[in-house]
């Protein structure tokens, strides 16, 4: 049985520096980010044009997945689909580098290779984070989105939407579930 060695933060920021794509740190586990479907890439272009219009003069920045964000109590490093931060923006500088600490909304589109690690380990990373508010998992394989929205209470509430003529808030905006499929083969 092979042994697997873990890594420092440091030694995963000299790989990355030195990468041609991209690479997240999973408490000592360095792992490759594979390409996406084509869905999967119309989806995150229509959800950044529609989130980037409706904010644009807001105070909040939407960031696409080559922002790298920190996900401390968890030691991860990861690359979300989506990144909004509606706050003055909280970073660190790791080799040149620039990582968000502080996301209000984290948007993950879902393929086969990521879905189980974004709605389990990852999500319960993002969970912890004092700064985020809501997080959404939009399939690319089906018209099917979960948003958690964290209440008062500081409890985590689940919506499910399915139905193309659904309006989401999302943050501060409003965007049409069909709006977000535009394009892909799934409507």
């Amino acid at each position: 049985m092979e042994t697997l060695v873990k890594i420092s933060p440091q030694e995963y920021f000299e790989q990355l520096a030195k990468s041609e794509v991209k690479l997240e740190y999973h408490a000592g586990e360095v792992v490759a980010m594979a390409g996406a479907s084509e869905n999967h890439n119309l989806i995150v272009v229509n959800l950044i044009n529609e989130l980037a219009n409706c904010l644009k003069y807001k105070n909040c920045k939407v960031y696409p997945s080559d922002m790298l964000l920190k996900l401390p109590i968890c030691e991860k490093y990861v690359y979300p689909d989506i990144t909004i931060i509606c706050s003055k923006v909280q970073k660190e500088k790791y080799r040149g580098l620039d990582v968000l600490l502080n996301p209000t909304i984290v948007i993950e589109v879902l393929s086969m290779s990521t879905a189980a690690k974004d709605s389990n380990e990852k999500m319960e990373c993002y969970f912890i984070l004092e700064s985020l508010q809501e997080y959404w998992l939009v399939d690319s394989e089906s018209v099917s989105v979960k948003s958690y929205k964290r209440n008062p209470e500081n409890d985590w509430i689940l919506h499910l939407s399915k139905n193309p003529d659904e309006v989401l808030k999302i943050g501060q905006c409003e965007v049409l579930l069909k709006d977000i499929y535009l394009k892909t083969d799934l409507l």
